[in-house]
């Protein structure tokens, strides 16, 4: 495999990324551009380019790039689920939603003015991605907003675990990687948990429903291990806050009697479904518990995840950088976080190579040399 040393060093691609990042993802672009930097023969050239996105106190904006792309690859980063962004409106102090985050990314292709050589998004947590799907009359935001990236431009989008993968088939024709950062998180878990056995007799991977069913085969595969599942059933006679509550959690699969358990997902939105899941595990004797989604927003708050970390129910709970974490989070003793930054980079590196990310993508040959550590 090329090495990103060897990508970057190329005379034919060196110095032509631009990594631009709106205001919530300045974080994941500043540390790709410290990787792309110690990769290169002249660490002091920066891949980043100033930009902004100022408002006014009525709560327009626009756009600006503070210096000359023509010709590079752009990179942009947004990290659409950042809450933490704040701005001025009438006096008031809005969070920025979603919405205002994608309005941005829009902004800043505009200011490109259409003189990049590409351009590419990578936009970890996908806009829209849990709307995926059209019940009744309603939007579907996700698919909407790929055809108009692909209006303006954009050749490719990396996202990380998009709640439905099959959302690519909206824009067929533009570049679309949904990646899933397997061997960091199992790298984060080893080397964390030193004493956890993943023996088929002692450890198992449970998926928490059916659409995490792929993530979870894939983790029971490369470990050897049994997988079980959750469904969840419904009451489809009631709508509440538009969609239909969940009844209860059953589970299929092989007794967990004594075994260490490996629940993960893509998201942990108020977190109730994971630990409705961790305290059935319970009842059945699991042994301990380990938690991990891409992306832990924990909308609800913590409260529920200390009482459970406290009553013994669950040891620990991955989750990624790819997303805002707040700092009540990140102080937490049971959280712990899986750093994407340095894969983010190998992807920027291979793809201003023009260099096929199929072995960046299937980690399988690295996992298998992790668990014989």
């Amino acid at each position: 495999m090329t090495t990103p040393e060897e990508l970057l060093n190329r005379t034919s691609n060196f110095g032509r990324i631009a990594l631009v990042a709106t205001e919530g993802a300045v974080e994941m672009a500043k540390m790709v551009d410290d990787y792309l930097r110690s990769w290169t023969d002249d660490s002091s050239r920066t891949y980043l380019v100033s930009s902004q996105c100022p408002r006014f106190s009525s709560g327009d904006a626009k756009g600006m790039i503070n210096e000359t792309i023509r010709g590079r690859d752009m990179y942009i980063f947004v990290d659409v689920g950042n809450y933490g962004c704040t701005y001025d409106l009438f006096g008031y102090k809005n969070h920025m939603s979603p919405d205002d985050h994608y309005q941005d990314l829009k902004r800043l292709i505009q200011a490109a003015g259409g003189k990049a050589h590409r351009i590419s998004v990578i936009m970890p947590i996908l806009y829209g991605g849990r709307q995926h799907k059209r019940n009744f009359r309603e939007s579907l935001d996700s698919a909407c907003m790929l055809q108009e990236l692909h209006s303006m431009g954009v050749t490719n989008l990396i996202t990380f675990d998009a709640h439905a993968p099959m959302i690519e088939n909206a824009v067929p024709l533009m570049g679309f990687d949904n990646i899933i950062p397997y061997y960091q998180i199992l790298k984060k878990l080893k080397r964390t948990f030193k004493d956890l056995d993943y023996s088929k007799e002692r450890f198992m991977v449970i998926s928490p429903d059916e659409g995490a069913m792929q993530r979870n085969m894939y983790y029971s595969s490369v470990l050897g291990v049994d997988m079980g599942m959750f469904y969840k059933r419904r009451d489809y006679s009631v709508m509440v806050n538009g969609h239909n509550p969940i009844v209860a959690h059953e589970y299929l699969g092989a007794p967990v009697n004594g075994k260490d358990i490996f629940i993960t997902d893509d998201i942990i939105s108020s977190g109730e479904s994971m630990l409705d899941i961790a305290y059935e595990m319970k009842k059945k004797n699991a042994r301990d518990i380990y938690c991990y989604a891409t992306y832990g927003l924990f909308t609800n708050g913590l409260e529920k995840f200390d009482k459970a970390y406290e009553d013994g129910v669950i040891k620990g709970v991955l989750g990624t950088n790819l997303t805002y974490r707040s700092p009540e989070l990140s102080k937490r003793q049971w959280f712990y976080e899986v750093d994407i930054s340095k894969y983010v980079s190998y992807l920027v590196a291979a793809l201003n190579g023009d260099i096929s990310i199929s072995d960046i993508i299937d980690p399988k040959t690295k996992i298998a040399a992790l668990l014989k550590e």
